[in-house]
């Protein structure tokens, strides 16, 4: 089946005002052409900042987190999906590596964020990926398999149809370290097998972005696997010119 490319932008917590709003048009600019699913995904505050560039455009607006409570009330400092739709948001990050290692967020408080996002109309973009010591333990497919196996009992088979997920080495994020493209295949291959069990129409469809170091030099490499379906690009994100030769490389473009 072919699946169309998606690269979405994980700004972290970077950038100002003018600094979001800047590279937010340059990066409509450069990438509404590309024939690729393209998301952005700011710090929370500058949501509503980055959807003016955005609307109108063929890029989308996405989120980095949500709260697991779907209803409003008592929950200071929390943010919950029906908000983030409110800002302008149709996709939202759930379970990234540094949420897990810094936020104690196990499977189980990760698969009630992806219901969450479901529940309010987000598309969640869902991350999993295995620490250096896990690959290393040649336990690389048991852990993202653990991790499917929350959502999959949280959620069930088919709200995977209404999301993306994003393999994200651990050893490989923010370290200049990349998986090699037979790695990544790989690991994409298994999670996809993964859903085959429960239902293999999905998981054909179903699109498995790359998450690690993504680079203009290594991204067409990557994306050249059958398996890898575009990227979450953290630090090449920030500088237009780079997300977009990465955009374009997804795309098929020169």
């Amino acid at each position: 089946m072919a699946r169309k490319p998606l690269v979405a932008a994980n700004w972290k917590m970077h950038g100002d005002r003018a600094f979001g709003e800047a590279l937010a048009r340059e990066t409509v600019a450069s990438c509404d052409d590309a024939g690729v699913d393209v998301v952005i995904c700011p710090p929370i505050c500058y949501l509503t900042l980055v959807a003016g560039p955005l609307s109108g455009s063929g890029c989308a607006l996405g989120a980095q987190d949500l709260s697991p409570v779907v209803e409003s009330g008592a929950h200071t400092g929390d943010i919950n999906g029906a908000m983030l739709i409110d800002c302008g948001a149709s996709h939202v990050i759930v379970g990234h590596s540094e949420r897990r290692a810094t936020r104690g967020e196990d499977n189980e408080a990760v698969a009630a964020k992806f219901l969450a996002a479901q529940q309010a109309g987000l598309t969640p973009i869902l991350c999993v990926g295995e620490t250096l010591a896990e690959r290393d333990g040649e336990r690389t497919e048991a852990v993202l398999e653990a991790q499917l196996d929350a959502v999959v009992a949280a959620a069930g088979i088919a709200a995977f149809s209404r999301a993306v997920i994003a393999y994200e080495p651990v050893w490989a994020i923010g370290t200049g370290r990349t998986a090699s493209p037979d790695q990544a295949q790989a690991a994409h291959a298994a999670l996809r097998a993964t859903l085959a069990r429960d239902d293999a129409r999905i998981a054909d469809s179903v699109r498995i972005v790359y998450g690690g170091s993504v680079k203009p030099d290594n991204a067409a490499s990557l994306f050249a696997q059958p398996d890898v379906d575009g990227g979450l690009i953290g630090g090449a994100s920030l500088k237009a010119a780079d997300f977009a030769a990465i955009v374009h490389a997804a795309g098929g473009h020169s």
